[in-house]
């Protein structure tokens, strides 16, 4: 086995010994450049959770995101210029999952975040012990991943309804990845 040395390395126009090593056992010298980049992504290939809008134009009964929660808009209040600013807009929001009030100042010329709002119903197909609903889709499989609501008035009505033997359809809204029943629709008794 022969080594080549620093000269003959040189020769060759390879100026680092560790270089002419690795050139005489057949590795490749590799650049940054040559490397192989695998990112792992976590986040899923749909669309975006929320679409920018300017906040001068979103108006009462609309939706923003306040403090990285769905809200729909209760009360909107816009400011007039100041010496030197821009108009303020002063909204205040009740989020769409769990009824909290929050509140967000925003210059009227900057862009707010608003939710994709999605309502969909779903015919009750049964109420588990544990809390969760089965629901029929509308290409006939089932959806049984979801909760019963948490306010006490429709969760009364959707039991009520189901015990009393009901076709009962429930409106699930969903924003932000998160989901859950708002409304309710009787349909008529079972047949």
């Amino acid at each position: 086995m022969k080594l080549l040395s620093f000269a003959n390395s040189s020769k060759l126009g390879i100026k680092e010994p560790v270089t002419a090593i690795k050139c005489f056992l057949g590795e490749k010298e590799r650049k940054m450049s040559d490397e192989e980049h695998h990112f792992e992504s976590k986040a899923d290939a749909g669309a975006s959770k929320t679409y920018p809008q300017q906040a001068g134009t979103i108006r009462k009964n609309g939706y923003i995101v306040i403090k990285a929660r769905p809200c729909k808009v209760v009360e909107v209040s816009t400011s007039k210029t100041g010496k030197h600013g821009h108009a303020k807009c002063h909204f205040v929001g009740i989020d769409i999952f769990n009824g909290k009030k929050f509140e967000d100042i925003v210059p009227s010329s900057h862009n707010c975040d608003v939710p994709h709002v999605n309502r969909i119903d779903y015919q009750l197909i049964d109420i588990s012990e544990d809390g969760f609903v089965s629901l029929l889709t509308d290409n006939g499989n089932t959806k049984d991943d979801l909760r019963l609501p948490t306010d006490e008035n429709l969760l009364s009505q959707i039991k009520d309804g189901f015990a009393a033997g009901k076709d009962l359809v429930v409106t699930v809204m969903t924003a932000m990845g998160e989901e859950q029943i708002c409304a309710l629709k009787d349909i008529g008794p079972k047949n």
